[in-house]
């Protein structure tokens, strides 16, 4: 079966390149706002694994449609014929430097390719639009009008009406910002276009949707893994008897955060290459992405929870730690509660004194010193007792896969992450969520727990497709 292929075509500057980028989910698509960017005809053909499943072609934009129109005319008998004079002209002109961005438009076209004619619905409609419209309606090919509405949709309803006039479908499409539904509801309106698309596009909108179910699993995974490794990492180091511990503490403090940094790095890497991005800039609003960001505790209520949250957690994660016995939460709260010695029962969770104000801790990391057999002893650093701070490698990690997931492929703006993202999550999971961590920090049963806070993960995740925009 012929794979369905569709030509963008439109005047320079219209984002034709952008609705491509966006349907064949490629950021290698070159999207420039400078007019006339796109010189040459190119194939992007939208694959999951190794199928291909459809194939867009990206078009210079017309610029002679009027004389080209007038060819045309002069050449052509009756509307029989019409189809048979676009190819006459495309065979005589194609080496004709006047009319090459017209030949290469026209060529995929030529060879079957269904029309998406692209118009910047910002922008007044005009009756020079015309010709062009009516060169495409003589191909005979299957066609559809977007109207992508690169600064505002002012002028949206003059070109559905002046559109309507060429095109059986008209569709308002911002491909900076169309979530993915409506890039599976575009998909299948092509399907309609053609009876022959129909059924390898109805299948290309399965496929879509179970790729998407498994982009969000696996994104999970990772995050899952990410939080994991936060919660059980350590850095240790033998130490000869008589050297001093505070520079090796030092160190391995260091060494400590800087793991940690990397593995959220390499998480953000992953999770962007699962939903085919290779490009992508970050940047945290005044957080740059190095320890200064992960490890400023002060800064940790952007993304992890806050105080009244926080010591919803800890009296149900109490249990977990102590035993039901009650515990000391100040320290494991990384100072964050104050240095009031507060308390929290395992047992009922009950406050018995003031919190304090926020403040930096020096408590990151947990510091044991184990003698050695063999004389001397090791310094161990980690893993972090803080109760926050799984929430904030949480936080961080599920507003990067929510961006990422909303974002389009045509979308070539700096990544933003600068909001906290866990006000959604209910007091409910807040306390699952902690007794998770805390058996996750203790080591009990690693594996089930881990699979456990995955599957969580797994439903945040799939809410990234429930709202519009980001």
């Amino acid at each position: 079966m012929e794979l369905p292929s569709f030509a963008v075509v439109g005047r320079p500057n219209k984002g034709k390149s952008s609705i491509v980028a966006t349907l064949a989910r490629d950021d290698s698509v070159y999207v420039d706002r400078r007019s006339g960017s796109t010189t040459h005809t190119q194939s992007f053909p939208m694959k999951i694994g190794e199928e291909t499943l459809y194939v867009l072609y990206d078009t210079p934009g017309m610029q002679r449609a009027r004389s080209l129109l007038a060819w045309l005319q002069q050449h052509s008998t009756d509307a029989s014929n019409r189809p048979a004079t676009v190819r006459r002209f495309v065979e005589e002109h194609g080496d004709d430097p006047h009319y090459a961005s017209e030949c290469e438009m026209l060529r995929p076209i030529l060879e079957g390719a269904g029309i998406i004619y692209v118009v910047d619905g910002s922008l007044p409609y005009g009756a020079d639009y015309e010709p062009e419209m009516e060169i495409l309606r003589w191909t005979g090919n299957p066609s559809l009008a977007l109207i992508n509405p690169i600064q505002g949709e002012a002028f949206v309803d003059d070109w559905r009406n002046g559109l309507s006039q060429y095109f059986r479908t008209v569709r308002v499409f911002d491909a900076h910002h169309a979530e993915f539904r409506k890039q599976l509801d575009l998909l299948e309106l092509f399907g309609h276009l053609d009876e022959s698309w129909r059924e390898p596009l109805d299948r290309a909108v399965t496929a879509l949707l179970l790729e998407r179910d498994e982009q969000h699993r696996a994104a999970a995974g990772m995050i899952a893994d990410l939080v994991t490794t936060a919660l059980t990492h350590s850095e240790n180091q033998a130490i000869v008897e008589g050297i001093p511990q505070d520079p090796v503490k030092d160190l391995l403090l260091a060494r400590y955060k800087s793991r940690l940094v990397k593995e959220e790095e390499r998480c953000r890497h992953r999770v962007e290459e699962v939903f085919h991005y290779t490009r992508i800039q970050r940047a945290e609003q005044g957080l740059p992405l190095d320890e200064a960001d992960l490890f400023n505790v002060e800064n940790w209520y952007l993304w992890g929870l806050g105080r009244g949250s926080l010591l919803v957690v800890a009296a149900a994660s109490g249990a977990v730690v102590a035993g039901g016995a009650g515990m000391m939460v100040d320290a494991a709260t990384g100072g964050l509660l104050g240095g009031l010695g507060t308390v929290i029962s395992g047992a009922g969770g009950a406050l018995l004194s003031g919190v304090g104000a926020w403040r930096y801790s020096d408590d990151i990391a947990e510091v044991k010193v184990k003698g050695i057999p063999t004389g001397g002893s090791r310094l161990i650093v980690g893993p972090c007792p803080n109760l926050n701070f799984p929430f904030v490698v949480l936080g961080r990690a599920l507003q990067h896969h929510r961006m990422v997931a909303r974002r389009t492929h045509a979308h070539r703006e700096v990544l933003e992450l600068d909001s906290a993202l866990l006000d959604h999550v209910t007091e409910s999971d807040r306390k699952k969520l902690g007794k998770l961590f805390a058996y996750i920090r203790n080591g009990r049963n690693l594996t089930r727990h881990r699979a456990e806070l995955s599957g969580m993960i797994y439903a945040y995740c799939k809410q990234a497709d429930d709202s519009p925009g980001y």
